[in-house]
Formats: structure tokens, sequence, C-alpha cells
């Protein structure tokens, strides 16, 4: 009863119940009192949530617009925008900051908007503001996309590979991408673009598109993602470090396919590439990140700034991605390069991103990490959302096994053996049941004298 209350007064004061038009009637603080009586009686998800968007009219909005509009300006706490499975054929406006649109499942929630930069330029005077798929506006900070895919198929409609961004932002930072797919059938698929402040982390991601399809400004850290370029003979990644000579674009543990011969990178002003752990396909061109001919490109007044650690090429390496961190200023170790590290400090957002995905994520010790003390191991975690308690799995052996449940986000690992791969997992246990988590892995340090893979 309570429920369909709450949806008769959210009828009243909206417009078939999206929330995008207020009746002139009713004030604003009428609709968000009506919205939060519908969330207190909605079961399940809404009670972990802000608002539930369905497009078949089954949660609070039948369009994610309509629940971004509905945010109340001026928080600093996130709001939470679940978004049930299916496709929306959405441009999408984010104007407030700290939001984190989550979708049900990653293959299963799409955004997909045909849009192509030119023409909006073309048709709204010079004003690029809403030329991508995602618009993130200026002064807009914290704001999180997760388990979600979003696809500019502009080019696959209309048969043009030009300028297609996903996603696009200015004078926004603190944004985030965790166990995303970003697809644009044209160049600039993720394109953020605040040059003075902006800080970018991308965890678990897929990124796919033409030229320059990730290509922020400013600083970037990005993790266990996989790139595919069909980008020749332009680049696939590209980045504008020129306002802070300190600014850096950071790769770790990631796989870089594409089109046979596809670049790596490029840049047209000053720049830093960090590559670690990377893996290339044997695709990849023999040749070195570069500054292109172009009427915008700029003298680098820092010089070539690219570095690589443990950069493997299947098929052969080439020689420009030899290790080389010992040239990068203050010569960092590999294991000292960490997101906090590429943001100088002043964000660690493995350590300080909400609960908003369903399972649990940002693995400490990270996915892959290698040369590890085995008697000083703490595997750590950010629950997933809703989470009462958590199931601990670890072993030498995949699957792993279930060896200690927890209300804590942190566990201690003893008895590990050295020399030895680890396999790891978090179950996130909800009051509406468990949700099991990805395996993520990592490798205890070798004794002397002990070979590889001996225990």
């Amino acid at each position: 009863m309570g429920k369909l209350i709450a949806k008769i007064v959210i009828d009243k004061v909206t417009d078939d119940f999206t929330g995008e038009i207020l009746k002139a009637n009713f004030t604003r603080r009428a609709k968000w009192i009506a919205v939060a009586i519908l969330l207190a009686c909605e079961p399940g998800v809404a009670r972990q949530v802000d608002f539930v968007v369905d497009q078949h009219g089954n949660g609070h909005f039948a369009t994610i617009q309509g629940a971004l509009d509905a945010v109340r300006p001026g928080h600093e706490q996130f709001t939470t925008i679940f978004i049930r499975d299916g496709t929306y054929h959405e441009k999408l406006f984010v104007t407030k900051s700290f939001i984190a649109l989550v979708g049900e499942s990653r293959d299963g929630t799409r955004i997909v908007y045909p849009e192509l930069r030119s023409e909006w330029i073309q048709s709204h005077n010079g004003d690029d503001w809403g030329s991508a798929v995602i618009n993130i506006g200026d002064n807009v900070s914290d704001v999180i996309l997760g388990n979600l895919t979003v696809h500019n198929n502009y080019g696959s409609l209309h048969g043009t590979h030009d300028h297609q961004f996903a996603i696009r932002g200015f004078k926004a930072t603190r944004i985030s991408l965790l166990y995303c797919t970003v697809i644009a059938d044209g160049g600039d698929t993720v394109s953020l673009w605040d040059t003075i402040d902006g800080m970018y982390y991308h965890a678990f991601c897929s990124f796919e598109g033409w030229v320059d399809y990730v290509c922020p400004r400013g600083w970037c850290y990005i993790t266990d993602s996989r790139f595919f370029g069909h980008n020749k003979p332009s680049a696939s990644i590209w980045h504008d470090g020129s306002r802070n000579k300190s600014q850096k674009f950071v790769i770790r543990n990631s796989f870089f396919d594409g089109v046979e011969g596809f670049p790596l990178g490029r840049h047209h002003k000053d720049a830093q590439f960090y590559l670690l752990d990377c893996t290339f396909s044997q695709n990849m061109a023999d040749r070195p990140i570069h500054s292109p001919k172009s009427p915008s490109t700029l003298p680098w007044i820092w010089g070539s700034r690219n570095y690589f650690y443990n950069c493997r090429r299947e098929g052969g390496d080439y020689q420009w991605f030899s290790d080389n961190l010992d040239e990068a200023e203050s010569s960092p170790d590999e294991s000292q390069i960490t997101a906090a590290w590429t943001f100088e400090g002043r964000w660690d957002p493995e350590q300080t991103l909400p609960s908003v995905l369903p399972f649990a994520a940002m693995p400490q010790p990270r996915n892959d990490a290698y040369d590890l003390a085995e008697e000083k191991i703490v595997l750590e975690w950010i629950p997933g959302r809703g989470a009462q308690r958590s199931k601990v799995f670890l072993a030498a052996s995949n699957p792993p096994k279930e060896v200690a449940e927890t209300s804590a986000s942190q566990f201690t690992a003893v008895s590990l053996e050295s020399g030895t791969e680890y396999y790891w997992r978090i179950d996130t246990m909800t009051e509406e049941g468990t949700i099991p988590g990805h395996v993520w892995r990592f490798r205890t340090r070798e004794r002397p004298g002990q070979e590889r893979g001996q225990r």
C-alpha cells in the first residue's frame, strides 16, 4: 500500500513517472519526499541505492536522465543510480558531482546513442557541450560509471569514423570507470580533458575506437584493462600533460590489441607515459610513441618521456619498449607506481571509492602483483554494495577455496609459500543473497636459488 501511495504522489508531480518535468503546482521538495517514500518501500536493490532506473516502468524512473535530474545538487556524498538491464538510447548530461551510474550487468546494461562531433557543433553554433553519449559538465567532480556498456554507434550507422565521443568531460575531475565497456565507432572514445586538475581512474575496463580513442589530459591511471584500436596509422592512446610537468598517463597490467599494424601512442603536446606489465598483441606496429605531423603539434618542452617496465609483445619484443624506469624523474621502482603515486597523494581511489558495485572490487595487493614477501600479505578490498559480510577464498590453485568469513574488508593471509602463485576471491554476502566476486592473483617472492614455480 505504501508503495502504491508513493507512486500516486510521484505521478502527480512528474510527467509519466520519469522525474523529467515537474508540474507547476508542486515544489522540488515535494518530489524528493515522494521519491524517498517510494525508495523506502521498494524491496531488494532499492534499499542499497538511491534511485532505480527501469525502462519498462518497474523502477523509480524510466530514463537515466530522469534520475540524474532528480539528484539534489550540492551533496558531497555519492548518489547511486542503479540501472536495470536494457538498451537505453539516451544522451546523458551529468551536471552534478558525487554521482554513481551503476548497471545491473556489464553486458546487459547498455547506453547507446549515435552522435558525430562535427554534426553536433554545426547544429549548435559551435558549442561542443553535448557532443558525446555521456557529457560531464564543468566543475563536476567525483563521478563513477560502473558495470555497464557505453557505445557511440554513429559510425556503424553512417559509415564514418571521425570524432565520436562515448564519454566527454572538460573541467571535470575524479572520474572513475569501473568494470565498463566503452566503445565508439570513431575517434576519441574516452575524452576527459581537464588540463589543469583532471584526475581519472579506470579499472577492469575495455576500450575500443579509432584515432586516439583513450586520450586524457592531466593525470590518468588505468589498470587491468583491454584496448582494441582500429587506428591505422595514427595511435591508440594519447596524452596532454603540457600544463604541469608532473602530469602523467599510467597504464598497468593491461592488454593492447587492434587491427594489423596499429601504432601504440602519440601526443601533440608535452606528455608523460608509463606502461608497466602490459602485453601487446603481435598486430602492434614497430613504431614508438611519437609526435604527429599536424598544425596543432607543439614542440616538446620536457622532451620524450615514455617509460616502460616488464612489457611484452606476442611474437617478439621491440627495442623501444625496453625497461627504462631508471630514466624517469626520481627513478621510481615499479612497486611505487600506484594510483596514489600517479595523483601525487591528492587522490587514492583504490582506498576511498564507495561500495557502489554489486561485487567486491579494488584488490590490494593489486591483481597480478608479484615479488611479494609471503609473511606480510594483507588482502584488502572495497566491499560490494550492501555487504553485510564477506567470504574469503584463497588457494594456490584456481578456483580458490573458502578460508574465512569476515565483516571486515581485509584478511591476513598466513602460511603462504615462497615462489608461488595464489588465487583469491571475495564473495559479497548481502541481505538478498551472496554475490560471487572476480578471481585475482598474486605471486610471492622466490627465495635465493629457488627456480620459478618451485615451492
